[in-house]
């Protein structure tokens, strides 16, 4: 059995790793998320992720420790064998957003704290500083619903996420 990467497989590891780029994620690391998101079997070793993607096996190390924390990315170990294998973990999208919009209200109270300081201050200076935190006040009382609405959807339909 050939178990090479087609061209067009390759290609959508490269447009999901240039979309993450765009985040400031690192090339590599986005390219082990597009991988792990088509590959089959879903867990890959280190060993078979540097094959496939063409780096260093401490490139996707590296990939993998950046990874790993979020929630998206895990490894995991079949029985008898010392390897290590990772995949994208069955809750990770959701898990990696959950941390993300947990971190809303710390940066709405960091902002408010700006405000504080420049309390008093002319209007235009604020003026920035307040529209963030603005829109912080809003997503962080809108996204429990919306994290509630996604929830549902996700046990109405099997799970996944």
């Amino acid at each position: 059995m050939d178990d090479t990467p087609t061209d067009a497989e390759l290609d959508f590891v490269d447009d999901v790793a240039s979309f993450f780029a765009k985040e400031g994620m690192p090339l590599i690391a986005g390219r082990v998320i597009g991988w792990l998101l088509i590959s089959d079997p879903p867990e890959q070793s280190a060993a078979r992720l540097s094959e496939v993607l063409g780096v260093s096996r401490s490139s996707i190390s590296s990939a993998t420790r950046l990874l790993t924390p979020s929630g998206l990315v895990e490894g995991v170990r079949r029985r008898g064998e010392r390897q290590e294998y990772f995949r994208i973990a069955p809750d990770g999208w959701s898990r990696m957003l959950a941390a993300r919009y947990a971190k809303t209200a710390a940066f709405r109270e960091i902002t408010e704290a700006g405000l504080r300081v420049l309390d008093g201050g002319s209007p235009e200076r604020r003026k920035r500083l307040d529209n963030v935190n603005e829109l912080y006040r809003f997503l962080e009382s809108e996204l429990p619903a919306l994290w509630q609405r996604w929830e549902a959807h996700r046990a109405a339909n099997g799970g996944g996420g």
